[in-house]
């Protein structure tokens, strides 16, 4: 396992050396976050440790799965919430292949019920919603949040964890992570192979993530590996806030293309996978259009 190597941005300040419990009491300042906000949107000035969920909409259930109704930005503001917090947690970013494993895998079911949230990372999920009648505002994805939440944690001093990936990529989505925003901290990197793992191993692996006192963890470990990975050992990991991103690690080091915007925006960001890894991912896509397609039929029998 790789170790980042340390940069100035990653020696403890003066007022990181009290005890966490003590960080806890301080009111947090107004956040003014940098990262894009819809036009008279703003972030809510929350009262000390206010739930922001409680004021939020609840979760719709589509395909199977509770789906988050809420903004990018609501997103960030409750995972600026959950590591102010300090409790372990972690959430996830869905997608049709997501919500097809979900159905067939059960011990997922135990993993979505103790998610902190799940949000909507695939189209076909938005497109549900819309059938339903309970649209959501937007997909809010792993790749995109990888973006807004480092902003948010140079903002904050929040420091940064990136687990999984090929070897030598989370290094370099690391570097140009801070390249990008100014001060983020990169606590440390690993690249397991969880196949490949002995216990021996997944205990230094665990012992180096505690050490490293992450406040955020972003893992790219696979669909379903990542997160029951991440459910099985969120106590021992410590870290306040953790969630699988994907390929996005693979986005962020430049290692794999993301489809230009108005492919995105006309969600066919799936063919363009294809496209760049037709070995690997069209079976994935195949089998996930045909849960999809079953999906729709029993929604407009059971209407």
């Amino acid at each position: 396992m790789v170790q980042f190597p340390v940069s100035i941005v990653d020696l403890p300040r003066a007022d990181e050396l009290t005890n966490r419990s003590s960080a806890i009491c301080r009111v947090p300042k107004p956040p003014q976050a940098r990262f894009p906000l819809p036009p008279g949107a703003a972030m809510r000035n929350q009262p000390e440790f206010a739930d922001p969920t409680l004021t939020l909409p609840p979760p719709i259930n589509l395909l199977g799965l509770p789906i988050v109704p809420w903004h990018h930005y609501e997103v960030i503001q409750v995972i600026d919430w959950l590591v102010q917090r300090g409790t372990p947690s972690y959430f996830i970013t869905a997608n049709l292949h997501y919500a097809r494993l979900s159905a067939s895998v059960e011990a997922l079911q135990s993993v979505n019920s103790q998610a902190a949230f799940i949000v909507a990372d695939g189209m076909p999920l938005v497109w549900m919603s819309r059938l339903l009648g309970r649209p959501l505002p937007e997909r809010v994805t792993g790749a995109d949040l990888v973006w807004s939440m480092c902003e948010l944690a140079a903002d904050k001093g929040y420091r940064i964890f990136l687990l999984g990936g090929a070897p030598g990529v989370a290094e370099t989505a690391g570097q140009r992570l801070q390249a990008r925003f100014s001060g983020l901290a990169i606590a440390g990197v690993a690249a397991p192979n969880l196949d490949k793992m002995s216990a021996d191993d997944e205990a230094r692996l665990i012992a180096q993530i505690r050490k490293a006192k992450a406040d955020i963890l972003f893992a790219a470990l696979g669909q379903p590996k990542g997160e029951l990975w991440l459910a099985r050992n969120l106590t021992s990991i410590g870290v306040a806030v953790a969630v699988q991103i994907g390929a996005a690690l693979d986005f962020v080091a430049g290692r794999v293309r993301r489809a230009p915007q108005i492919i995105q925006q006309l969600g066919m960001e799936w063919a363009y996978r294809i496209f760049q890894e037709p070995q690997r991912l069209f079976p994935r896509y195949w089998a996930d259009g045909w849960f999809f397609l079953r999906q729709l039929l029993h929604l407009r029998h059971s209407r």
